[in-house]
């Protein structure tokens, strides 16, 4: 009877369980489909993630790389206790050395380049202005640097909010234009990828709402959009300290909701070029202004020094300028957010005063040694975060001019002659000892031994100081300006091709080189006799073969916005001269 009783139970419990059998096997394919092409994605952009550590092993984060030849992106926290150099794990299981190569310390952006191999795995970068809430994102990177084995963390949420603007943390570092996700974010993950379903790269993780809430995860995380990174790009590898850019205006919302112009500075581009006090913003960079958060957002995604558009209405009408924008910060204040702040002088001692003894500090740690074969990939300077980087990026550009344009054994007087644009003749003459030119019965000098320039001819913005500049970097005498660097990139003029970017100073006065990014062709440059005069720009035309090097056969010079001459060159005379000392 028991017996009986066990077999029947036995049988009841088996069609009990071939139902769930059957309801397993029935899965929508689509679930399934779904799942795999998770897993599919997360194999495929794993190899990308890395695992971030001190050289000592202190402290960590993230990063994602994004060339082949070793750059990846994290965060300006991630690096900035973590020295010049730092240790990498990838999911292939290995570590790799890496070194730093610049950072953005508003913007909380750093990027850093792996060693040891030329096919690094990359992410593919994504286009973030595209993203829109309940879009699925995954979150990866080492949270909590749980990732000693380098195998990243993943979570998976949605896109909770975009164009997001989060305050300044302490007085510098601001998340403008920034994605939120639910996806699990947690210390550990700064600097990690943001990834869409389609495994693109569309942010850098960065920061979290942990205020009030413990060091865990809250469920609103925020991300770098990668397109404000693609505006950075060629800063980023500079190698500089990079700043973020102001319009030298602040606004406000009015009565009647819209943003109007509350301060502006007399001396920012956007006051020369017309904008005032009361002047209604209708656009910035191509996107409409409604309110303040949103023109921070938008100003604050674009480098220090670019040209962009900017609509304003004022008696209900329309004015379309090109604003070039000013720094948001001084180089000192930058500086020091790299831990370059100056010490204090010393003060001399009194004759017969013992001079006291300097103490070592006993809880300063030594910086660690950098590996041996890797040590001259760090050069330190002051105002830049790896001043090797920008070298590389110097020589770049001036080895694509020399190529077409080697004016090196040329160092003494230049003489251009040609015409203007109604027929006139002129003659421009360039010499070390100062800058003449000569049109029809008027002549316009520029004296280099009195340390002074002037603005000649008058209403040029300093035309004959510029044209010095010029003959400068044509001849190969860099070394001769007192600051030379690579700057980065931007859109010539705000609105034509892109451009890369020389910066020259001599005496107190800037110029700013112009490199067409696919051809490396010299474009033109701007000239400011002080760092806030109004600019004076010479672009380049059709060019020609004068003793044997191409040369621009027209230069148009234009003040501000506004056309002054073109000068079309004929003929080209050249002395050879030794390099002139200092």
């Amino acid at each position: 009877m028991q017996k009986n009783v066990f077999c029947a139970t036995l049988i009841i419990s088996m069609l009990l369980i071939v139902p769930a059998f059957a309801e397993v096997s029935s899965v929508d394919p689509a679930v399934l489909a779904a799942q795999k092409q998770r897993i599919d994605v997360i194999k495929a952009v794993s190899p990308s993630v890395v695992a971030i550590f001190g050289a000592e092993g202190a402290g960590g984060g993230s990063g994602v790389l994004v060339t082949q030849d070793g750059y990846a992106l994290t965060n300006f926290h991630v690096v900035s206790g973590a020295g010049n150099f730092m240790k990498c794990g990838l999911n292939d299981g290995k570590l790799y050395d890496a070194v730093i190569v610049s950072i953005d310390p508003t913007g909380d952006v750093a990027l850093i380049k792996l060693l040891g191999r030329t096919d690094f795995p990359v992410a593919k970068l994504g286009n973030s202005d595209t993203v829109q809430v309940g879009d699925w994102a995954y979150a990866m990177g080492n949270p909590f640097l749980l990732a000693t084995d380098f195998q990243p963390t993943i979570t998976y949420g949605i896109v909770s909010g975009v164009h997001r603007y989060q305050y300044p943390a302490g007085t510098f570092l601001e998340y403008t234009d920034c994605i939120q996700v639910d996806s699990s974010i947690n210390p550990g993950n700064s600097g990690g990828p943001l990834f869409n379903d389609r495994g693109e790269l569309i942010g850098i993780n960065g920061r979290g709402s942990f205020e009030k809430r413990g060091r865990v995860n809250s469920g609103a995380g925020y991300a770098i959009s990668i397109n404000q990174i693609k505006h950075f790009w060629d800063h980023l590898k500079s190698g500089r300290i990079v700043d973020h850019a102001s319009l030298g205006a602040t606004v406000t919302t009015s009565l009647d909701s819209t943003i109007d112009v509350a301060e502006i500075l007399e001396d920012s581009d956007a006051y020369r070029k017309g904008l005032r006090l009361g002047d209604e913003i209708v656009s910035f960079a191509g996107r409409p202004i409604r309110s303040v958060n949103q023109f921070k957002n938008i100003l604050g995604i674009y480098p220090a020094g670019w040209t962009l558009p900017l609509v304003y209405r004022r008696d209900e009408k329309k004015h379309t300028i090109y604003v070039r924008l000013q720094a948001l910060h001084t180089a000192a204040e930058l500086q020091e957010q790299a831990g370059q702040k100056k010490k204090p002088p010393v003060k001399p001692s009194r004759p017969g005063e013992e001079k006291p003894p300097q103490m070592p500090n006993p809880h300063a740690k030594p910086e660690p040694a950098p590996p041996e074969q890797y040590k001259h990939l760090y050069i330190p300077k002051t105002g830049f975060t790896n001043y090797y980087f920008n070298q590389q990026q110097q020589d770049r550009l001036l080895q694509a001019l020399n190529t077409t344009s080697n004016f090196s054994d040329r160092k003494g007087t230049w003489s251009l002659t040609g015409k203007q644009e109604d027929g006139s003749e002129f003659t421009l003459t360039l010499a070390d000892k100062g800058v003449g030119f000569e049109a029809g019965n008027d002549i316009f000098l520029q004296s280099l031994e009195t340390g002074t320039f002037v603005d000649e001819p008058p209403g040029t913005g300093g035309l004959l100081a510029a044209l010095h500049h010029f003959r400068l970097l044509l001849s190969g005498q860099s070394d001769r300006f007192t600051d030379f660097y690579y700057l980065g990139s931007e859109l010539l003029d705000g609105k034509n091709e892109l451009v890369d970017v020389l910066v020259a100073t001599q005496t107190g006065t800037i110029s700013r080189w112009y490199f067409n990014k696919a051809d490396l062709s010299l474009r033109g440059f701007d000239f400011y006799l002080t760092e806030n005069s109004e600019v004076c720009s010479i672009r380049f035309e059709q060019f020609q073969t004068l003793n044997g090097q191409k040369f621009p056969g027209e230069l148009d010079i234009l003040y501000g916005n506004r056309p002054v001459m073109k000068l079309k060159v004929e003929r080209l005379k050249l002395e050879t001269l030794d390099t002139p000392k200092k």
